[in-house]
């Protein structure tokens, strides 16, 4: 089991030689999500190295360009490349005729379903759960309807004490019972405490993606206590007026986010291409939070806390 996040698009609005605009595949117990979808993100996949086909979950924050630009190239390859597993995609209400309707102008005939869950950009709930994950999104503030997004671990089970159980009597088909935090009761009446019997489970880890978005402290309720935290920091702090009129952050703003949230780790992005690199934003950011780092195209990130 693995969770990890791949920067595939770093920068802001306008793509730059270094950075492609916003993107991130994030792995989670094999299951495969990608997170925006700026034009060149299958360019990103390829590049570094992920499997366009395993990608199950698409994530959509919002509907400005450089957010879903990337979407229809993306499902045409795919088709292209003979997938026939069923596609979720979430994002605005509108996305769905969009993308619908450039197929359908291109004569795109698929050979597998793409379902749409529409967001409104202004509620917040849980949009997908299995025995192993939750996703949940939340609305951010930004000039038009934007989610968030939290992909979280469920509990994991617990690890078994092979040494305790080796002459305890215990059967091979009692032990998913105790692996899940529950006592067994043999036949004859005595109880098997599972913690006698087990090791705590690992952790579980949490990833938040706060895309476009102006400091808005609502978001903290959505994201308290993550491991990892990505906010977007679009300018530094000599540029906060332009950061607010443009519904934008700085980069002490996301720390501040981070601090707020008790987040484990900060990852900033989406900067603006005024900047040749990122090294006053995380000067900035760390003076608030300091295990913060500036995402990079290709960067793989593990999620823990």
């Amino acid at each position: 089991m693995s969770f990890s996040v791949t920067i595939l698009g770093s920068g802001g609005a306008i793509p730059t030689a270094r950075r492609n605009p916003s993107s991130q595949y994030v792995q989670c117990n094999d299951r495969h999500i990608l997170i925006d979808c700026a034009e060149g993100t299958q360019m990103q996949l390829r590049r570094f190295g992920i499997k366009l086909q395993k990608i199950q979950h698409i994530l959509i924050t919002h509907l400005h360009g450089d957010h879903y630009f990337g979407l229809v190239g993306l499902i045409s390859t795919m088709h292209l490349l003979g997938r026939n597993q069923g596609l979720t995609i979430y994002g605005p209400p509108e996305l769905e005729e969009i993308v619908r309707r450039q197929l359908e102008l291109g004569k795109a005939r698929l050979e597998f379903d793409i379902k749409f869950v529409q967001l409104d950009g202004k509620s917040h709930g849980l949009i997908y759960e299995d025995r192993l994950i939750e996703i949940h999104y939340f609305p951010l503030r930004h000039r038009i309807p934007t989610n968030g997004y939290v992909i979280k671990e469920k509990i994991k089970e617990r690890k078994l004490n092979s040494e305790a159980i080796k002459h305890s009597g215990l059967k091979l088909e009692q032990l998913p019972m105790l692996k899940s935090g529950k006592d067994v009761v043999s036949e004859d009446g005595k109880i098997f405490h599972f913690h006698d019997y087990t090791f705590p489970p690992p952790p579980s880890g949490s990833y938040a993606y706060c895309s476009d978005t102006m400091y808005w402290e609502p978001i903290l309720a959505h994201v308290k206590n993550v491991s990892l935290l990505y906010h977007e920091a679009t300018f530094v702090e000599n540029e906060k007026d332009r950061a607010e009129a443009t519904f934008h952050s700085t980069a002490s703003q996301a720390a501040e986010i981070a601090l707020k949230a008790n987040a484990g780790k900060l990852i900033l992005g989406h900067f603006s291409a005024r900047y040749e690199n990122a090294e006053q934003h995380l000067v900035e950011a760390k003076k608030v939070f300091e295990n913060t780092v500036a995402a990079e195209d290709g960067e793989k990130i593990d999620v823990i806390r």
